[in-house]
């Protein structure tokens, strides 16, 4: 049976993943900053865990390896976003944003490179987005931290590639989630924004209300730990294969097309 860690697991995508992957025979530990009285709730284990923290992602590890051998799986999923315009989001929001989804899943990522080396072999998935890949109105920390995620995990994955650890990222665009419900506000208003933010996020706020439910991605997921030689990238969802390939071609019509949905 192969071990599977999921940061962020108790709603959302996170939970859709590992309520699959328990359904198809993996042995699932999830994680939660407060785990509390929630196991109850759920068919796996859940562990505690700050992706902030040092000393809690430590902690996590080792309690987890006191439970399994090996890791045979890390799905790197918890995060955060920020909405607001770059200048009226605080720089102490801005590293809060990046210092999460970013190096929140490059230190989940370094605590099982020495785990998954001495076993020769391991699955390192990481939820992205098409933010990603291409710009976001009034979402400007999250996206740099999705393209920072794409660039750090395509190296690595070239790095650690003769020790049989497979890298891949899931760049899912718009799915139903709580996503937008739990998303943070920049700290500041300028009303020179207003009309273009409020159209951006209600643009954002209604594509996810109609999106996909986030079992789509769960498959994925599931594909990707059953091949043999996954692929690094795995778009997901509405204009998720349209956009980035505008992007590389043509930026000023990517532009033009992402100021028209958001009402730009």
């Amino acid at each position: 049976m192969r071990t599977v860690l999921i940061t962020g697991a108790t709603s959302g995508i996170g939970l859709s993943i590992a309520n699959l992957l328990h359904d198809n025979g993996f042995k699932v530990y999830g994680t939660s900053r407060t785990p509390g009285n929630n196991q109850k709730n759920f068919q796996f284990e859940i562990l505690e865990l700050d992706i902030t923290s040092d000393g809690s992602i430590q902690k996590c590890i080792d309690t987890l390896l006191t439970k399994t051998k090996t890791i045979d799986a890390l799905i790197n999923n918890a995060g955060i976003g920020i909405c607001g315009s770059a200048e009226e989001t605080s720089m102490e929001q801005a590293y809060k944003q990046v210092e999460t989804n970013f190096w929140g899943a490059v230190k989940m990522t370094r605590a099982v490179l020495p785990v998954m080396r001495g076993q020769k072999g391991g699955n390192i998935i990481t939820i992205g987005s098409l933010a990603g890949l291409i710009p976001v109105p009034f979402q400007s920390y999250y996206a740099a931290s999705k393209h920072a995620l794409e660039g750090f995990f395509k190296t690595l994955r070239i790095e650690i590639k003769s020790f049989n650890i497979k890298i891949s990222i899931v760049e899912p665009g718009f799915f139903k989630t709580n996503l937008h419900n739990t998303f943070e506000y920049a700290s500041s208003s300028i009303a020179d924004y207003d009309k273009i933010r409020d159209n951006a996020l209600r643009v954002f706020t209604m594509s996810i209300e109609h999106g996909e439910t986030p079992e789509r991605i769960a498959g994925v997921i599931l594909k990707i730990l059953n091949s043999k030689n996954p692929r690094f990238r795995y778009k997901i969802g509405e204009n998720t294969k349209l956009a980035p390939i505008l992007n590389f071609l043509s930026y000023r019509l990517l532009e033009y097309g992402i100021r028209k949905k958001f009402s730009l």
